[in-house]
């Protein structure tokens, strides 16, 4: 890996965020699932937990010592990832599935704005366009009928979600560059369990049961959708742009529909094929972006841990 070029590392990076992007679609029907047999916060304490133990388990080696300075770090990114799955697990309390899908994707634009206010440096062009090429296509995925769309407080709340999403990426890109990602991505999902299991304990009952189903959907998402998604994010953003890997994560919408019509016998309509094309169009144009401009200049010289 010592011999990648910028370039390589970048392709290498798309490639695990559409790894990230692929396991997260397939995270709706796990997490369809086990919302039948245990309550939200529950569920998310209990993955969380569970994926913190995995990520311990498998990559000690590589996490070493925390110091306070890689605390301080990793629980700021924790505490972000916490906020931006609380906001959106009490808002689809109050609103449909597919509308919270189409808000929370909304970080895709939020982003690169973001990151233009922090930094005062405007991304690229296709940054941009890209952007609202994935919001109109995740729009077209989500809803079948796009003229009635209206908001209310759950909507509120999502977009809220979809704030700290947005906040979740920058500052993973922020405290990549100069700290171990590994420690980084145990730090925020262990920090994220605790705040989770805290608010579980004082917020909803302790299920009497959970089913071996349950079981089965959250050993997917602790060790899939948390533990490999959150650690190969984390080392992936090493090697891209915030606004660039969250056009690529954008994906997820495209495979959830795939899941759902393979698993949950979801029907494919011309407005969903017309979706996933401007999703796929948005990842062109950033990455023959990539090719053509400076992107990937801030990308680090040092050795390749993907």
């Amino acid at each position: 890996m010592n011999t990648l070029t910028k370039k390589q590392r970048q392709y290498l990076s798309d490639l695990s965020l559409l790894f990230v992007a692929a396991v997260w679609g397939g995270g709706f029907v796990a997490v369809k699932d086990a919302l039948n047999s245990i309550t939200p916060m529950m569920l998310m304490s209990m993955r969380f937990t569970m994926a913190t133990i995995f990520v311990y388990a498998f990559l000690h080696r590589r996490i070493g010592k925390v110091s306070k300075e890689d605390f301080k770090k990793g629980f700021v990114v924790g505490f972000i990832l916490f906020l931006a799955f609380a906001s959106q697990t009490f808002g689809l309390q109050f609103t449909t599935a597919s509308k919270q899908g189409f808000l929370t994707a909304t970080y895709v634009v939020m982003v690169p704005l973001i990151y233009w206010m922090l930094y005062k440096k405007m991304p690229g062009r296709r940054a941009f366009i890209g952007s609202f090429f994935t919001i109109a296509g995740i729009a077209l995925i989500s809803f079948e009928d796009i003229a009635n769309f209206s908001l209310n407080l759950g909507d509120g709340l999502t977009l809220l979600c979809a704030l700290f999403f947005a906040a979740h990426i920058i500052s993973i890109e922020y405290f990549a560059k100069d700290m171990n990602v590994f420690k980084l991505a145990f730090v925020q999902i262990a920090v994220a369990a605790v705040l989770f299991t805290v608010t579980a304990f004082v917020t909803e009952p302790i299920p009497s049961e959970v089913t071996t189903r349950t079981w089965g959907a959250l050993l997917y998402m602790s060790m899939f959708s948390t533990f490999l998604c959150f650690t190969v994010q984390t080392v992936a953003q090493k090697y891209t742009t915030s606004s660039h890997a969250s056009i690529i994560m954008s994906l997820e919408a495209v495979f959830a529909a795939a899941f759902g019509i393979l698993l949950l016998n979801e029907h494919l309509t011309p407005l969903m094929i017309v979706g996933c094309a401007l999703i796929f169009a948005a990842i062109l144009i950033v990455e023959l972006g990539a090719n053509s401009n400076k992107e990937i200049d801030h990308i680090q010289e040092e050795p390749s841990v993907l």
